[in-house]
Formats: structure tokens, C-alpha cells, sequence
């Protein structure tokens, strides 16, 4: 693949409107926005310079470039496994990840990560949290180096959650098996590693580590929590897992620790504005309290959590409270679109059919998918288009017949729903996407690469 196009200096005009990000009637805004050296330099009425990049958005829309907080990338490759797709979240964990995690080499991987990579670019995403926690003794490879490898091909910003555990959760069947488990000692010495290689701090950066243990109850022990929250955070390392996700989950939290998931965690100093959770969907209102309170963030999954009834996550009220609630559209395996735009979409219909046509707004969704993305991933110069901020931007295309007749055209990529049509999508002003396609990427070889891997791992 090539090198991502970046421009000195380039001016985006003629667009119908701009969702900046910002907070109340700041989030419209009109006009032109200049970039310069990979940063918003103006936005507002603006002339272009001498010699100046132009890049004509008549019939477009702009967003900041969406953030997806919690992602499995490997799953990109076990899309709609007949065996599991009707089931509930620990009879799909048997037949899906236990059951075929183990088919997963280094060339599907790197096949699986592009997938899901070109998914979320094309849906106008710039910056992805991926929770990978298959790590195995016996592999040949590292995961994040070819996880990582992969990003930097495709110029997207990437969190890499290194996950696993030092306890096999218990699976049933024939089918599974247990997801390999390492010593604590070994597991932090690892992440350690794995940071010193790729985690940059800056606010530039493009790669992140997080210290992500796959779900806290179960692949870890009760006494190993706090030195893992230690050891991240004696590196600078954010801290994320599963929490909540169904009630089976709450229960067992309840029967086996004597209180509900978020105040069990709390306790091992697993709450603050450096940790967020997956899912979330089970929480009381002292819970809601709690995560609000210590800055806590939620990544919303609404698609995979209706796709195995696990329930809808009661984010319109965290987000209400001045919570940090942020999308993602979690592994493909249990949310086969995968992309940004269908998740925003999901997220505006599950919350009003459940809740009333008050729970939420488009403009909220579009905040969870952007702002709220960066500050719970740590991220302070994107999620927003204002002069400063690293030019992160997506300029959706509304030249489609499903947006014809439409009063408000900001709202048309969420509330239109669909596939996204990308007229351009920059990250730190590198042009990743145009006219809705990634340069250099061959996609009929994607497809014909995806399609082997299915027809081998399935047999």
C-alpha cells in the first residue's frame, strides 16, 4: 500500500454544515475549515491562500473523525458463525472465540485486523481501542506487532488493549477451549514490553497500549487487580476490560463477592478517568453514581449487545449525569457490520424505542462517537473540529437518493443509516480515505483473502 497523502496546507469548503463536537449550539457551525500542518488552523469564512490544497465539499457534511472504544479485531474472520449466531453471550463465547481461536495464525490475523480496519475507515472512523487478549505460548508472533502493523498501513490512529488472563474462564463442549492464560508476573512484564515499543503518550500519537485483562471476575484473580491497576499506572497506561454485560455477570459478582460488578471493582482500585469498561448494560443507579462520579468510562456497544440479548446499556442516563459514555462497535463476530455509522444509527433507534423519543438525540450520538471516544481513550486533540486541534475530519458525501428530501442534512449519516459514502477522510491531516476508497488498498484481494481463511478455519 502506499503512504497516506498529507498536504501542508489545505482549505475544505462549500460543505452544508459541520457537527464540531462541541457542546450545545457550538456543535453547528458553517463555513470553510484550513488545515495546516496536519492541524485545524480556522474554521468560519475563509478565503483560500495562494497555493493553497482545496478540497471541494459541496453536497457534504463534515464530522470530526469517529472514535470506536472497544473493538476485537481477530473476530473480523468469524462474521455469522452459524453455530453461535442465535445463541446468548456464553453459549456464542463457547462457539465462537473458544472455539475457533486457536485457527487464528498470523496470516489470519493480519487478514482479520485489515478487515476490521478497512471497515471502520470506510465508515469514517480515525482512532480504534482494540482489546485483543488471545496470547499463546506457542505462537510464532506477537499479536500487536502485526495488529500495529497493519494500522500504520491504513493511517489509522490505534489503541492496542493488551488483554488475557492468568485464569482459564471455565467453557463447556467440545467445541472449546479454554483461551490460554500466563503467569501475572509474565503478562505485566509483557504489556511492559509491549509498551516501551509502541506506547507513545503525546497528543499526536498514533499508537497507544492499554492494560486490558479480559474480564476482571473470571481471567484474573480477585488479589491480582490491584497490582495490575499499579503496574499500569507506574507506566502511564490506561486501564479497560469487560464489565456488566449481562446479568448472569451481576449475579455472579453478587454471589460469589457480595456486591454488584461496579462497586466489587471499585474496591481494587479499578475506577477513575484512565479506566473504561465494554458494555456496561447492568447497572443500578448507585452504580451510575459511582462511575460518573470517579470520571469512569463506558464504551457503548448497542449492536452486539442487542445481537445476543444481552440488553441496552443505560447510557442516555450516565450521559445525562455528566458521564463519560463513548460507541464502539466491538468484535465482529458479534456485530457483523461493524462500522461506525451503523452504530451511531443503532445507538439514536435502541435508546428511543426503549426509552422515549427524549432519551437521546443524533447530536448526543455524534458526541459519544467523537468527543467522548478521545476523552475516555485519553485523547485531547481529537473528537472535536476546532482551531488547534489535530485536523481528524470526515467528510461524509450526501449525493445518495436516501438523503434526497432531507430538511437537516447534518444529521443525514446517522439518521439515513446505511453505508457510509466518504468523500474524504483525514487523520492529523493525512488523506487515509478519498472519494470512498482507501488509496492503495487492493479490496478485491481483501475479499479473496478473507474468503480462503473463512473455507480454511471453517474446515
Amino acid at each position: 500500500m502506499s503512504a497516506p497523502r498529507i498536504s501542508t496546507s489545505m482549505l475544505i469548503r462549500g460543505a452544508d454544515g459541520i457537527f464540531t463536537g462541541l457542546p450545545g449550539d457550538a456543535m453547528r457551525a458553517e463555513g470553510a475549515i484550513r488545515v495546516v500542518d496536519g492541524r485545524i488552523a480556522a474554521i468560519g469564512d475563509l478565503a483560500p491562500a495562494p497555493g493553497e490544497n482545496i478540497i471541494d465539499a459541496t453536497g457534504c457534511v463534515i464530522y470530526p473523525g469517529l472514535i470506536s472504544t472497544h473493538h476485537h479485531l481477530f473476530q473480523s474472520i468469524l462474521k455469522g458463525v452459524r453455530a453461535g449466531i442465535n445463541l446468548p453471550l456464553m453459549g456464542w463465547l463457547r462457539s465462537v472465540p473458544h472455539g475457533y481461536w486457536q485457527k487464528v495464525d498470523e496470516e489470519g490475523l493480519c487478514t482479520a485486523a485489515r478487515i476490521g480496519l478497512v471497515e471502520l475507515l470506510l465508515s469514517g472512523t480515525t482512532t480504534a481501542a482494540d482489546h485483543h487478549y488471545v496470547f499463546c505460548d506457542t505462537y510464532r508472533f506477537d499479536p500487536a506487532d502485526v495488529i500495529f502493523e497493519v494500522a500504520r498501513e491504513l493511517g489509522l490512529r490505534l489503541v492496542f488493549c493488551r488483554g488475557g488472563g492468568t485464569v482459564a474462564r471455565p467453557v463447556d463442549g467440545p467445541e472449546a477451549r479454554p483461551i490460554p492464560v500466563e503467569p501475572l508476573d509474565a503478562m505485566i512484564k509483557s504489556i511492559m514490553a509491549c509498551a516501551q515499543r509502541f506506547h507513545d503518550p503525546s497528543p499526536a500519537s498514533m499508537r497507544r497500549v492499554a492494560f486490558a485483562p479480559t474480564t476482571p471476575p473470571w481471567s484474573v484473580k480477585p488479589d491480582e487487580l490491584k497490582v495490575i491497576a499499579a503496574a499500569a499506572r507506574a507506566h502511564g497506561l490506561r486501564l479497560h476490560s469487560h464489565l456488566s454485560e449481562t446479568n448472569d455477570y451481576v449475579e455472579f459478582c453478587l454471589t460469589k463477592f457480595g456486591k454488584r460488578p461496579v462497586h466489587w471493582i471499585a474496591e481494587h482500585d479499578w475506577l477513575g478517568p484512565d479506566v473504561w469498561f465494554a458494555h456496561l448494560v447492568h447497572l443500578d443507579a448507585e452504580e451510575i453514581d459511582l462511575l460518573v462520579e470517579t470520571g469512569t468510562g463506558m464504551s457503548h456497544c448497542p449492536q452486539s449487545n442487542c445481537r445476543l440479548g444481552s440488553g441496552i446499556a443505560p447510557a442516555d442516563r450516565m450521559a445525562a449525569l455528566g458521564g463519560n459514555v463513548s460507541l464502539a462497535v466491538d468484535g465482529a463476530a458479534s456485530n457483523e457490520s461493524a462500522d461506525m455509522i451503523s452504530e451511531m444509527n443503532s445507538a439514536w433507534h435502541t435508546h428511543r424505542a426503549a426509552k422515549g423519543a427524549a432519551s437521546t438525540t443524533v447530536e448526543e450520538v455524534v458526541r459519544w462517537a467523537t468527543v467522548n471516544g478521545a476523552r475516555v481513550l485519553g485523547f485531547p486533540d481529537i473528537g472535536v473540529l476546532a482551531p488547534g486541534k489535530l485536523a481528524d475530519i470526515a467528510i461524509f458525501n450526501l449525493s445518495s437518493p436516501r438523503y434526497f428530501g432531507l430538511h437537516d442534512t447534518l444529521i443525514g449519516p446517522v439518521a439515513g443509516a446505511g453505508a457510509a459514502d466518504l468523500k474524504t477522510l483525514m487523520v492529523g491531516g493525512r488523506i487515509v480515505v478519498e472519494n470512498g476508497a482507501i488509496p492503495g488498498l487492493d479490496i478485491e484481494k481483501l475479499r479473496r483473502d478473507a474468503a480462503a481463511i473463512v473455507k480454511r478455519i471453517a474446515n
